[in-house]
This record gives C-alpha cells, sequence and structure tokens, in this order.
C-alpha cells in the first residue's frame, strides 16, 4: 500500500471524528436551549403569582408551624414528645380494648380503665 493511503485513511479519521464532535455540539446546544426557553417559562409564572402570604404566628403552642421546632427549647420539645407519646399509647390501648370487646374476649386488666 503506498503512503499516501495511510495519509487518506488518517483524514477520513479526523473528519469523521470532527463530525461527531460537532453534531455532539450542536445535539447539546439544541438541549440547553430547550432547558433556558423552560426555565424562562417557569420564571414567567413565577413572576404572575404575586408575593406569597405568610401564616400567621401562632397563639399558642398547640398550633405551631411546621419547622418552628429548631427554635424550641429542648424542654418544650421533649414535653410534646412525652405527651404525643403517651397520647398514641392511649390511643392503642382504646381500640385493644374495643376489639376485644367486639370479639367477646376477657379484658386484661392493664387495659381497663378504673377512673
Amino acid at each position: 500500500m503506498p503512503w499516501w493511503s495511510w495519509i487518506l485513511i488518517w483524514v477520513a479519521l479526523v473528519a469523521l471524528s470532527l463530525l461527531f464532535y460537532v453534531l455532539l455540539g450542536i445535539r447539546l446546544f439544541r438541549q440547553f436551549m430547550a432547558t433556558v426557553k423552560d426555565l424562562g417559562e417557569a420564571g414567567s409564572k413565577l413572576g404572575r403569582l404575586g408575593p406569597l402570604d405568610r401564616p400567621a404566628e401562632p397563639d399558642d403552642e398547640k398550633h405551631a408551624v411546621p419547622g418552628s421546632a429548631v427554635f424550641a427549647s429542648p424542654a418544650l420539645m421533649r414535653h410534646d414528645y412525652e405527651a404525643s407519646k403517651s397520647k398514641r399509647r392511649e390511643e392503642r390501648r382504646r381500640r385493644r380494648v374495643q376489639r376485644k370487646k367486639d370479639r367477646g374476649q376477657p379484658q386484661a386488666l392493664g387495659d381497663l380503665d378504673f377512673t
């Protein structure tokens, strides 16, 4: 094979690789422009919404705004945790007693409320 055929093969390989990179660049550019267009539409929609209403500060601790636990005292959070834990435990006990009552099963002494 003559030496110039090797040059032609290498020129063809380089040309094909450059064509591949150009097509890849065009595809990436189109995807980028589609993303920019979508972001522009989202920005215009958000711009039309207007200011968001902020919730009023709660007067009592029962209806605390989500996320307020970050700034609450640890003692208050411990109290809330224990209160909700005992409430869940009592609710489970009440359902267990009712379920046993409906089935006619004997009740455990710990489940009965003597107060």
